[in-house]
Parts: structure tokens; C-alpha cells; sequence
């Protein structure tokens, strides 16, 4: 084991990993244009449809943005963004669970690197003793193995729409 890989078991907190549960999660990618209202049309039409949304991101340029949203219920969000005129599509992305202490993600980021995985993009947060990371990478059945193999928690979307 590297010095890396036990850094990580010290840090993170080691969870038995729950088998036959599905931990990719589905996010909802929006392009809005940049103009006022259109954030708020978005959360009205999900709010209508009694759709949560548990995280979101929004990148932007000069034209337009991208707002990046874990909902309670993809299906449905993205069906009635659609029926609305937006612009919609669903990513498999996975959420990490670490502690929120330093270092913790740089030695989960440090496992991907040390696969050969890269990160297309991510958003992360911290919430008491827990930090969250939404992670989208190319390959992300491996990124869920290397995770797994080192006992890192990967959150399934259940538990990420209980927050």
C-alpha cells in the first residue's frame, strides 16, 4: 500500500461498502442563456413538479450558462424542463462522502490520478464533520472501484436526496 493509500484509511471514514445498491448518479444538465429570470423559471417549473433539488452548479460565459442540478427525481425534471422549452440532458456523475478535515479530497483525488483518471468537472461542499464532492470523469465505473477498493463512501442518489 502507498503512503497515500494509508493516509486515506486514516482519514476517511472506512463504511463497508453496500452491495447492490447503485451509486452513479444522474445529474441534470440546463443551458440557460444570461438573462434575468431564467435560474428562477428553472427552480418555479421543478418546484411546480414538486422536484427537490439537492445540489446544483452553474458555469457560465458571456452567452450563456449551465446549470448543473441533482434532483430528487430526473425523470420527471427532465421530462417537464423539456415540455418547458430548456434545453436538457442527463451525466452520470458519483458523490463522494470524506471527512471534512485537510487533505481528505487530495487523497481521494490522489487515488484518480494514481488510476489514470481524470475529472472532467466536480462541485463540492462541507456540511459539519462531512464534506461532498459530485465528481463526473469519463470512466466512472472505474473511478467507483478505485473508490470502493479503498473504502471510500461513494454516496447512492437516495442518499444524496435525503439531505
Amino acid at each position: 500500500m502507498s503512503s497515500a493509500n494509508g493516509e486515506i484509511d486514516k482519514i476517511c471514514r472506512i463504511l463497508p461498502m453496500r452491495k447492490g445498491f447503485l451509486m452513479i448518479i444522474q445529474q441534470l444538465s440546463v443551458f440557460l442563456e444570461n438573462k434575468s429570470g431564467r435560474l428562477t423559471e428553472v427552480t418555479e417549473v421543478l418546484r411546480q413538479k414538486n422536484v427537490n433539488i439537492s445540489a446544483l452548479s452553474i458555469a457560465e460565459t458571456s452567452e450563456y450558462g449551465i446549470l448543473r442540478l441533482i434532483v430528487s427525481d430526473p425523470a420527471v425534471a427532465m421530462s417537464t424542463l423539456k415540455e418547458q422549452g430548456f434545453s436538457v440532458g442527463l451525466t452520470d456523475v458519483l458523490c463522494l462522502s470524506m471527512p471534512n478535515k485537510p487533505g481528505a479530497l487530495a487523497l481521494a483525488l490522489r487515488l484518480m490520478s494514481d488510476a489514470g483518471l481524470e475529472i472532467e468537472y466536480m462541485y463540492a461542499f462541507s456540511l459539519g464533520d462531512r464534506a461532498l464532492a459530485i465528481i463526473r470523469c469519463e470512466r466512472i465505473k472505474e473511478a467507483i472501484k478505485v473508490f470502493s477498493d479503498h473504502k471510500i463512501e461513494i454516496l447512492k442518489a437516495s442518499d444524496l436526496y435525503a439531505f
